[in-house]
């Protein structure tokens, strides 16, 4: 079953929520505030996902802003990158949707029907 971490005023979750129900998907949810994966996990969705590590930050989040992460980034090591997403689930992009050999990052419907459908 997917596990899909999301956090319940994002416009994107609440899209995808409703895209997943839609089309029958079943899926575990988790508030990626209050049950955001650890370090560990981070690394392990990464590597399955394929994508930069930066897919796995939330860009227009407020912290990543006030942190100026975009600023910061290009120089932190992985393992900074890792501990500092690990954190605080505020974040990580999300809906982070996690499959048995995929991870989805954000709302793409197009990516989502290649992979869920």
């Amino acid at each position: 079953m997917l596990k899909v971490y999301c956090y319940n005023k994002c416009t994107a979750c609440k899209k995808a929520l409703k895209w997943l129900d839609d089309n029958g998907i079943d899926y575990e949810l988790a508030d990626i505030k209050t049950e955001h994966p650890d370090e560990k996990a981070l690394r392990e969705y990464h590597a399955m996902s394929g994508l930069p590590l930066k897919r796995f930050f939330n860009t227009s989040g407020i912290q990543y802003r006030e942190m100026e992460l975009s600023k910061k980034l290009p120089d932190m090591s992985e393992d900074k990158q890792f501990a500092l997403l690990a954190s605080d689930g505020m974040l990580v992009k999300r809906p982070l949707v996690i499959g048995d050999s995929f991870v989805l990052t954000g709302f793409k419907e197009d990516e989502w029907k290649k992979k869920l459908l």
